[in-house]
């Protein structure tokens, strides 16, 4: 469905689209996060923390809601 079926006008479109840049940069800092906490695991020679799950789980669903606002 377009914006315009959807019965958005300029000023909510434009809303959507800074929110879906702020998604982008959240996903982009938890990629940033996963990395170090990745690091800090592989410097200890450990296991894969279990946050990393949750971050890849957490950016996952960042990545929806921008696919979704996005349409």
């Amino acid at each position: 469905m377009s914006d315009e079926e959807a019965g958005l006008d300029r000023a909510q479109r434009e809303r959507i689209a800074e929110i879906v840049d702020q998604l982008r940069n959240a996903i982009e800092r938890l990629d940033e996060l996963q990395f170090d906490v990745l690091r800090e695991a592989a410097s200890r020679r450990s296991e894969r923390p279990p946050i990393d799950k949750t971050l890849t789980q957490a950016r996952r669903s960042l990545e929806k809601a921008v696919h979704l606002l996005s349409d």
